[in-house]
């Protein structure tokens, strides 16, 4: 006996249109911080200010492409689609880790052009340290803002965007090392903290690659032995097995197998099938659909 129960909680739309209000947030905080890094940068002739400025621009156009790949995944399930389009965020991440990989490739060319050339025409005033200063707390504030509404939210899009911003404070923090490095004479410090930076953006891209994957290849979201343990203490319930979950972090489908007295009738099983699947879905709000396969507790193995 088999039942799929649907999630009684507030809709998907709404959690979407939560995430899309963020992103559209961060992304005009991102612009104004990459403008005035890169364009202070460009006039100083800082190259580790400009790498820093070209990080936020692509942390801007992680936004946009969150922007997008939400709007798809907010769509309802249908014929072609029957488990719904919520994957469609995780695709988001994954080109948001492919971005990453260019800013890597842009910011770390740029900095050994300017080491085997040896050119280095950083020009350090007093207010490169105000632009960076106010730029790394703008930084702070999206990212403790955006990881907290993603784990609010299960979004796999915030939660990476969050960690990509994170890269982009702790580069800052580089950059005004450098800075204090090329003005005590050590010119050769700007492009090198621009490699730092390089450094930095592969670590992200490897991160959020990381966290796409698992969604992507199935990889289990509750563990098995703790839903087990749950499910058992659940009154009727004789044995589970078979326990799989799978899915975005803030969609997760569970499915197993329920042993239950073989004396047991039809209908009580299924209304014991009915429990768990409200239980589960109590207990773990992030489960969207839960199948239940009632079973004879006869001894067999399944």
């Amino acid at each position: 006996m088999a039942r799929t129960a649907m999630l009684a909680k507030p809709p998907v739309s709404d959690r979407m249109r939560s995430i899309r209000r963020v992103l559209w947030v961060i992304l005009f905080l991102n612009l104004g911080v990459a403008a005035a890094k890169y364009l202070y940068g460009a006039a100083t002739g800082s190259a580790a200010m400009q790498a820093d400025g070209i990080h936020s621009v692509f942390d801007s156009a992680g936004n946009v492409i969150g922007l997008i790949g939400i709007a798809l995944a907010s769509r309802p399930a249908d014929e072609s689609h029957p488990y719904g389009h919520a994957k469609f965020e995780t695709y988001a991440s994954l080109a948001i880790g492919i971005l990453l990989l260019l800013a890597a490739f842009e910011v770390g060319s740029s900095a050994v052009v300017k080491l085997v050339s040896r050119n280095y025409t950083a020009d350090v005033t007093p207010f490169s340290f105000v632009v960076m200063i106010v730029t790394l707390c703008v930084n702070l504030g999206v990212t403790f803002y955006e990881r907290r509404r993603g784990k609010e939210l299960k979004s796999e899009v915030l939660a990476a965007d969050a960690s990509h911003t994170l890269s982009d404070a702790l580069v800052s923090v580089g950059v005004i090392v450098g800075l204090v490095f090329v003005a005590l004479g050590f010119p050769a410090a700007d492009p090198i903290v621009a490699l730092i930076v390089t450094v930095a953006i592969l670590a992200t891209a490897y991160d959020v690659f990381k966290h796409a994957l698992a969604t992507l290849s199935d990889h289990a979201r509750i563990p098995e032995d703790e839903l087990k343990a749950f499910v058992m203490g659940i009154p009727g319930v004789k044995e589970a097995h078979r326990i799989r979950t799978r899915g975005t972090e803030g969609e997760v489908y569970v499915d197993l197998h329920v042993c239950v007295d073989e004396d047991m009738t039809v209908g009580a099983a299924h209304d014991l099938s009915e429990q768990v699947e409200d239980a589960i879905k109590l207990r773990y709000p992030q489960v969207i659909e839960v199948l239940v396969h009632i079973e004879p507790d006869d001894g067999h193995e399944d």
